[in-house]
């Protein structure tokens, strides 16, 4: 099935036109647009401390000058390995003033993680923090980076909460200075003026590398601004709004449509560090949040909260979550205590985040035939097809690979012109997940292809018993994967994780699933864990399960 969804919200952001053709042409010219709107209004807020549009803008103008001052230029990269501080919305427009392009760097890689992505970029600079300095100095001894800045998180900011802040020390900075300084030393100057077009890469973002070694997928000026216009639009984003950034900026979800979407548009972006589901939580009541999207497994934390309460939501306008389908369940129990309907949103490093997702006051529907909530719809000018092996179309209904095609998808990975023939034929992304499109064109993910389970010559999905598995009402986490088995081919064996003061056992779950699925789907070994691996966004990795033990008991179904 092919779809071209054209619905969209009634407005637009100011600054954007109708269509895929918005009027600016680049991120530069769309947050001059914003701070012309509107330089008084607050851009920014950390804690306590907050910052106008046009203290934005001078600030990064300052720091775009001492970059350049440092030899970078139109199209070098830099790492911003940095958490959600204000520093790192300041370092990205100073980067797109220069039309240099930010390298997005989880700040949890360590020597040769950080390494191996720094020599595939050949970034030119990093802007760490100060507590990194010394690591990071032997990491990049003998790599193509010139520079290191560094900053401070206690900067912007007088609260210095101890959950957030370890230490109220101020560190020595870099070698090549501490950021707010340079800023301070820089200020009133701005950055050789540079001619930005939409084919600029504004996000060089590495994939999490599930299928290889991680590529470098190259968003562009005018992916990042395709994504901007269509899902302000279509989650309703408007004037005055305050946006959360709850994912980590240094993922595609946090830095598009948390921080980037925030800062195009006359709204404001609420920073607090590291997820903290306590310092969320007060951080929604506190600064009157309308607007986020961060991942199942952190809004799992919140709930988990004894004090969290509707009267934290009281604000919520859309209330987003992406890096995996959510289970049924937990939206029902989600929506019953805090009274906000948790939507689910879709989009890949190489969409340049979101771009299928359900429409605000929208319930997904449920795909019957294997229980999955639907991901949404496809936002505007994004075309989804399910295709069979070869590529062809599948008629609606039918189960077969997502491929997405549209202003949004990436020209292609850095340096690896074989790998972005093979992912994406013709700029078709083909996405490795299984789907389903229905007659009313919602989009159902039904799993990943290489995570199918193979038993006695039974396809069983994941998900689908993840799914089951949810609605126990101990369960707070759970994945299923496949392993070798002498007589079947594959078993399924789930890992799960328990809601704190409740109890299940492996036989308890294993029963419970054969009431609500076919024999084969069930699990054969339930491993209990206190915490299940997850990807920085917050993505459970299946992968690093395969042969765990868990540390509670582990049962074998008797047949």
């Amino acid at each position: 099935m092919t779809l071209d969804e054209g619905r969209r919200g009634d407005t637009l952001p100011d600054g954007f036109g109708p269509g895929t053709d918005a009027v600016p042409d680049s991120l530069v010219a769309a947050w001059k647009a914003r701070v012309a709107k509107n330089p008084e209004g607050t851009a920014l807020r950390f804690f306590d401390g907050a910052l106008s549009a046009q203290e934005v803008d001078a600030a990064s103008d300052a720091l775009a000058a001492a970059f350049e001052a440092r030899g970078t230029g139109r199209g070098d990269r830099v790492g911003v390995y940095l958490q959600n501080i204000p520093q790192y919305a300041l370092v990205l427009l100073a980067l797109w003033k220069l039309g240099a392009t930010a390298l997005g760097l989880n700040p949890m890689y360590r020597r040769q993680e950080l390494r191996r992505i720094i020599d595939d970029s050949g970034a030119v600079g990093v802007v760490c923090a100060d507590a990194d300095v010394h690591e990071t100095l032997g990491t990049l001894a003998g790599s193509t980076v010139r520079w290191l800045v560094s900053t401070s998180a206690l900067d912007y900011q007088s609260r210095n909460d101890p959950r957030v802040f370890a230490t109220t020390q101020r560190l020595a900075p870099a070698p090549d200075g501490d950021l707010v300084a340079l800023i301070a030393e820089f200020t009133g100057r701005s950055p050789s003026p540079v001619q930005l077009t939409g084919d600029d890469v504004a996000f060089l973002t590495y994939t999490s590398g599930t299928t290889g070694p991680p590529k470098g997928a190259m968003n562009t000026h005018g992916n990042v601004l395709s994504v901007v216009s269509t899902y302000a639009s279509w989650t309703g984003l408007s004037d005055g709004d305050v946006v959360f950034a709850i994912a980590p900026l240094f993922h595609i979800t946090g830095a598009v449509v948390n921080a980037t979407i925030s800062l195009l548009t006359d709204t404001t972006l609420v920073l607090t560090g590291r997820f903290h589901p306590e310092v969320v939580l007060e951080a929604f009541a506190e600064h009157g949040v309308t607007c986020t999207i961060g991942s199942i497994t952190a809004y799992n934390a919140i709930y988990e909260l004894p004090q969290a309460g509707p009267q934290h939501f009281a604000s919520v306008k859309a209330l987003y979550s992406g890096g995996a389908p959510i289970p049924p369940a937990t939206v029902e129990r989600f929506q019953e205590r805090f009274g906000v309907y948790l939507h689910n949103g879709y989009g890949m490093t190489e969409t340049t985040s979101a771009v299928i997702a359900v429409p605000p006051g929208d319930r997904a529907p449920v795909h019957l035939p294997s229980g999955t909530l639907s991901i949404g719809r496809p936002l505007p000018h994004l075309t989804a097809r399910v295709v069979d092996p070869h590529g062809n179309p599948l008629p609606n209904g039918e189960q077969g690979e997502l491929e997405l095609s549209g202003p949004q998808v990436v020209p292609g990975y850095w340096g690896k012109p074989e790998a972005t023939r093979r992912t994406m034929p013709e700029g078709r992304l083909r996405t490795g997940d299984v789907a389903v499109i229905d007659e009313q064109g919602w989009v159902y993910l039904v799993d990943r292809l290489k995570d199918q389970i193979n038993v006695s010559g039974y396809k069983v999905w994941p998900r689908e018993v993840e799914d089951v598995l949810y609605e126990h009402p101990s369960v707070l986490e759970a994945a299923v994967v496949g392993q070798p088995d002498a007589y079947r081919g594959e078993t399924v064996v789930a890992y799960v994780s328990l809601k704190a003061g409740l109890t299940a056992t492996a036989e308890e779950l294993i029963a419970f699933s054969r009431e609500r699925l076919a024999a084969y789907k069930c699990p054969r070994l339930i491993h209990f864990l206190a915490d299940l691996p997850k990807t920085q966004s917050g993505k459970i990795r299946r992968a690093e399960l395969r042969g765990v033990d868990g540390t509670g008991p582990v049962s074998p179904s008797k047949d």
